[in-house]
């Protein structure tokens, strides 16, 4: 073991005389203790709350959207997607109608705006799991197209209905539930003699299936149909779409992949990614997470003081063996080290405690969700604790980082000190 080492230590063990300085150095080691766990809690809550609500956006939207410049549909989109022919890391495709305006749903006296998705269920399930979220209902509703009813638009037109699943929150608000009937009004416009008029499609749908992705935006505005109900819906050709919908294992890489897609495609189209559409979302999360690391941060700083604290009494309770050790040649430097190495040690100690106990704080609380939520109001029924080893490794860093600057005045103060002057008096 190294002289400075030994030193070191020697000096943190307590004895009758410096018990003060004894008790302050284990306030200092609970105190970053305290700060590491703290902030290692906060991150994991923050990282596990965006990793649920990634996963559920991804779950029920795909992370690649194709569609044309002018907005016009997608014809023959087969042919499209063979042109753009199979890409690495591009797991599924699937084409969709999403309604440019909302709908008007009514269920009795109840009505509720909604933005309708048409899709096809079996190349649907390529690129999300949304089935998966049914709740009640059934979840191949979607399948028939044809089941019993009628539609009829502004001109008197009849054609078989499909089913319409709705989200919870939207089931709610209507007061429906599978096996009901919904009036969908859609706006439409079309060219007339005199310029384009704005005229309402109306269709007879049947609740087929009632979902809960726990998102709220999605179960209280979001309802789906298959892509031909949709396409009748808003009178779109036959065969055809308005997006091609792509999915990718490789998040990181998501914006490259859109790249190689509109590459492929051809001039005219252009691509939207899910952290297009959720920039705003997590822009915040990662604002949240900054502001968590900075002001709780603060609690490993404070305790870095008590480290100067102790360090100052010990360099006064020992300038007599500072002394000494300068006396018999103790360079400058190694006196330094050994105050710098014992508030280090403090430093790290309380970085060793603080992580262990952060860590598994949130795997205790997150394993055996300990912390429950209203899932009516906050979409999800428990709090989720995520631990990344990279936020551990940073905060660990850091509260070293913070202890070894708390060192430097008083080590270099017991440096400093004059042998002759102190000897003098003892």
């Amino acid at each position: 073991m190294r002289f400075e080492i030994f030193l070191a230590l020697r000096y943190l063990r307590a004895k009758r005389k410096q018990t003060m300085v004894s008790v302050i150095s284990a306030i200092s080691v609970l105190g970053i203790a305290a700060g590491v766990m703290a902030l290692i809690i906060a991150l994991a809550l923050s990282t596990g709350f965006k990793e649920d609500i990634q996963a559920k956006i991804l779950g029920t939207t795909s992370a690649i959207n194709l569609m044309r410049i002018d907005g016009s549909p997608l014809e023959g989109f087969d042919r499209l997607l063979e042109a753009i022919g199979p890409l690495p890391r591009v797991t599924g495709s699937a084409p969709a109608i999403f309604g440019t305006n909302p709908a008007l749903l009514v269920c009795g006296n109840e009505n509720q705006r909604a933005m309708i998705k048409g899709v096809l269920p079996s190349r649907e399930k390529e690129i999300s799991d949304f089935f998966s979220h049914i709740v009640s209902g059934d979840p191949d509703a979607l399948d028939a197209v044809d089941a019993p009813g009628g539609w009829s638009d502004a001109f008197g037109g009849r054609s078989a209905a499909a089913d319409i699943l709705i989200g919870r929150q939207m089931a709610r608000a209507l007061g429906a539930s599978p096996g009901d009937q919904l009036k969908v009004m859609v706006p439409v416009e079309k060219l007339t003699p005199v310029g384009m008029s704005l005229s309402m499609r109306t269709m007879q749908l049947r609740v087929g299936a009632v979902f809960e992705t726990g998102l709220y935006d999605i179960d209280a505005n979001w309802a789906y149909v298959h892509i031909e109900t949709a396409r009748r819906l808003f009178n779109l050709p036959e065969g055809s779409a308005l997006v091609l919908q792509f999915q990718t294992g490789d998040l990181d890489r998501v914006e490259e992949i859109a790249d190689h897609i509109r590459a492929r495609a051809g001039t005219g189209y252009f691509t939207t990614t899910w952290i297009d559409s959720n920039k705003a979302l997590f822009s915040a999360l990662k604002l949240e997470k900054i502001v968590l690391f900075l002001t709780i941060g603060l609690i490993v700083l404070v305790a870095s003081l008590n480290i100067v604290t102790s360090l100052i009494m010990m360099v006064m309770d020992k300038q007599g063996d500072i002394s000494i050790l300068a006396a018999m040649g103790a360079r400058p430097g190694t006196i330094q080290k050994v105050f710098m190495l014992q508030g280090l040690l403090i430093g790290v100690f309380g970085t060793i405690l603080g992580g262990l106990l952060g860590v598994g704080a949130s795997w205790l609380l997150d394993h055996y969700r300990l912390i429950r939520l209203q899932p009516e109001i906050y979409s999800i029924p428990y709090v989720p604790f995520h631990v990344e080893a990279s936020d551990v490794l940073l905060v660990s860093a850091t509260a070293v980082l913070i202890s070894y600057l708390a060192t430097l005045y008083p080590s270099r103060r017991a440096a400093g000190l004059d042998p002759v002057e102190v000897l003098r008096y003892e």
